[in-house]
């Protein structure tokens, strides 16, 4: 996603609540910032509104929301969904969405999320518009892209990605042969019917499959491909850790800092396990004032594993982003 896509007009931060996320720790990755509140959050995506009010949503409940006048105190305000299209059921016996992907284009906020249940590969993302972006405002759009049992790649963890050029692009996958983009037609939010190749963006053919919540942006005329690699939703099992590579186009070939492509296990780490902090992961990547925020779920290790929400800023000091 183009570094503009996802901005609205903003407004600027008070420098306290810059200080909120500055790393209290010294150590190789650096602790999330201070958020207070409804954090228990998982999979997060975020923006902020012209209004300067934070949106964010997450798994569960209809696609759980909050918001945040500040970004450091949360509060829970509903959720997308008050009524289940009927579609899920068919690939989600209990009808529970999860992982959102919010962003805001042509005057309307688009999210984009996923249907399954839990390592399955029958599965389907989804689209719903809302000209506010609150909690029960949300038009369902129905199914973009779907999978099933004999397919190797896995419908989910949808991210929207709009060039530079105009063009509208949609990672997604996890597990089996990776991470799978497809072409988006603007015009609908769904499948560019001029192009329906299936591109492949990152694998790991040996060892785990386990890479799943892509997340793409543009920085300096480079695509950087962030995903979660290893074991997520095991509370302080989880060995969730977040990992990027770069290409010079939007298709890939990407490739890690030691040049490793990522379709070949490569991946070099952004965030991985510290302290309390395990397993971080589902990522996403919001552009605001004071630069870009990696936004992601850890599972507490000293509240048994509670899944909770981690903000940082990244810098992209020597080409690669850094989270700090």
């Amino acid at each position: 996603m183009s570094r503009t896509s996802r901005r609205i007009p903003l407004l600027a931060l008070p420098a306290a609540l810059l200080l909120a996320l500055v790393p209290s720790s010294a150590a190789a990755y650096p602790n999330p910032g201070r958020v207070t509140g409804d954090i228990v959050v998982h999979d997060p995506t975020m923006l902020r509104t012209s209004a300067g009010q934070y949106l964010l949503y997450s798994t569960g409940d209809g696609l759980q929301a909050r918001t945040s006048t500040d970004r450091v105190a949360f509060a829970r305000a509903g959720s997308a969904f008050t009524t289940a299209p009927a579609w899920w059921s068919t690939y989600s016996p209990a009808r529970d969405p999860w992982a959102p992907d919010i962003s805001y284009h042509g005057g309307k906020y688009l999210m984009y999320y996923a249907v399954s249940t839990f390592g399955s590969s029958t599965s389907a993302i989804g689209l719903a518009g809302s000209t506010t972006g609150r909690p029960g405002s949300w038009t369902d759009y129905g199914t973009v892209y779907t999978s099933n049992a004999s397919s190797d790649y896995n419908a989910i963890d949808p991210n929207l990605f709009v060039d530079d050029d105009g063009s509208w692009w949609l990672t997604f996958g996890s597990w089996w042969t990776g991470i799978k983009m497809i072409r988006i037609d603007p015009s609908t939010g769904k499948q560019y019917a001029a192009d329906t190749t299936r591109y492949a963006l990152a694998s790991r053919p040996t060892g785990t499959k386990a890479v799943e919540a892509p997340y793409l942006v543009k920085r300096n005329g480079l695509y950087y491909l962030f995903a979660s690699y290893d074991t997520c939703c095991a509370g302080t099992a989880s060995t969730y850790k977040i990992k990027v590579g770069r290409a010079s186009r939007v298709t890939g070939p990407c490739a890690d800092k030691n040049g490793v492509a990522m379709m070949n296990n490569g991946g070099s780490p952004v965030l991985e396990s510290h302290g309390r902090y395990i397993g971080p992961g589902g990522q996403s990547v919001m552009a605001d004032t004071d630069g870009d925020l990696l936004v992601y779920h850890y599972y507490d290790g000293q509240d048994n594993g509670t899944p909770k929400l981690g903000v940082n800023l990244l810098s992209w000091s020597g080409g690669w982003p850094t989270a700090y």
